[in-house]
């Protein structure tokens, strides 16, 4: 019986190691999933936003509701994330929102409009909170890898939403139609969900660890001066949240509008989505490498301000010059977005001191940065419709690519927002 019994807590104690050493590797996996679903679910429907006009009767003021709309989600949840994060620990909140995501994926790809706008919404809601968490959760668990692990997060992210708009033309042409074309992420979600659930014993620690870097931080800030500022009232925090707003513009306003651009200009509807596609490769491409070399420098102002110039000579070439020349001003696109973004992503830990301070600048600068950003689709649709053309929206978005280039200069800067 000793033996018995002996052999059982040996057996158990393999379990134990087997499922510590599990861990990390599931963490990683789950993170990167995690950043697959950000975008995909949202950016195949720019390349498929004719075959759901001509189906469902909609303006293009309100055909760009649906890319506007998940950022008005972000805006609205960002703020709320950190303090769900605190209250259920950051494994629960991001298994939640995967569920939540899932529902959303499901509706919008029923029957009705009014479905396509509600599930619209709810996947917005649900990736908000992702977008929040996931970066503080890079700052929490890989503290030493930054650079690495944002450049493996940011190019996940890109990867998964070139993807998305690279097929979602043809599914759309099969017999699932462009409904069931953006049905199909479901599984994706599905699949990320299933890997949050055996994290979920990290919640306690995630809380514990949340009390120990609140009283560390306490304790430095009360060496350097007196209690800590809100992030409020920091112009470095303003400066971050003003430039991801502004990035983001240039993001969402082309996964919504170029496929039609080019269209519209001759190009043919199914290579414009894979000219799309194109620059979310680049993006990938961008936000890889970016990281990379950012965390080896103190200063990231002259990296912001020449990845934010590209933005200036893409859509400056795609409004004033040829469409032959279509590839190399979406490859420059696709590497402002994805360069700018990841820039964004580091800059809420190169900013902060602790993992729960930069949940708090991550919720503030994607509560207004994507507040900012949800004008963007929507108003250029609307000067369209207005004028008429693209040129008025071409040359609107070309001349605030030089205010993008002026606040990145200003947010890459070396510094913290609070001190």
């Amino acid at each position: 019986m000793i033996k018995q019994s002996n052999i059982s807590l040996l057996d158990a104690d393999a379990n134990s190691i087997t499922a510590k050493n599990a861990t990390p590797l599931i963490l990683f996996i789950a993170i990167l999933l995690t950043a697959a679903t950000q975008r995909s679910p949202i950016t195949g429907v720019g390349s498929l936003i004719v075959d759901i006009q001509h189906s469902t009767g909609l303006s293009h003021t309100l055909a760009g509701m649906l890319t506007t709309l998940p950022l008005i989600a972000f805006a609205v949840f960002a703020l709320a994330a950190p303090k769900l994060s605190v209250r259920f620990g950051m494994e629960l909140t991001l298994l939640s929102c995967m569920i939540a995501l899932t529902a959303g994926i499901i509706v919008r790809s029923l029957s009705t409009v009014t479905e396509l706008f509600i599930g619209t919404a709810l996947i917005g809601s649900a990736i908000a909170v992702c977008n929040v968490l996931v970066p503080s959760m890079i700052k929490r668990d890989y503290s030493h890898r930054i650079g690495l692990m944002t450049a493996l997060y940011t190019s996940s992210m890109n990867l998964m939403s070139a993807i998305a708009s690279g097929i979602s033309v043809p599914l759309s042409r099969t017999a699932i139609g462009w409904r069931g074309s953006l049905a199909c992420w479901v599984i994706l979600s599905v699949i990320t969900a299933l890997c949050w659930l055996p994290l979920l014993g990290r919640n306690k620690e995630h809380k514990s660890y949340v009390k120990q870097q609140s009283a560390s931080a306490d304790h430095s800030i009360v060496k350097i001066a007196s209690k800590p500022k809100s992030l409020w009232v920091s112009p470095v925090a303003w400066q971050v949240t003003v430039f991801m707003g502004l990035q983001s513009i240039m993001f969402y306003v082309g996964i919504s509008w170029l496929p039609e651009i080019l269209h519209e200009r001759g190009m043919s509807i199914d290579k414009a989505g894979w000219m799309l596609s194109l620059m979310q490769i680049l993006g990938m491409v961008g936000s890889f490498v970016m990281p990379l070399i950012a965390a080896r420098t103190q200063s990231q102002k002259l990296l912001t301000a020449a990845s934010a110039s590209l933005f200036l000579f893409g859509f400056g070439g795609i409004w004033l010059g040829s469409t032959a020349l279509a590839p190399l001003f979406i490859t420059l696109i696709g590497l402002g977005c994805g360069t700018t973004f990841s820039l964004v992503i580091l800059f809420f830990a190169f900013r902060t001191r602790t993992a729960e301070e930069a949940a708090k600048l991550s919720g503030m600068a994607q509560s207004v940065g994507y507040l900012v950003a949800a004008v963007g689709p929507t108003l250029f649709g609307f000067i369209h419709d207005k004028s008429g053309n693209w040129n008025a929206p071409l040359a609107t978005i070309t001349c605030l690519t030089i205010l993008t280039i002026i606040i990145g200069y200003l947010a890459g800067r070396k510094g913290y927002v609070n001190g």
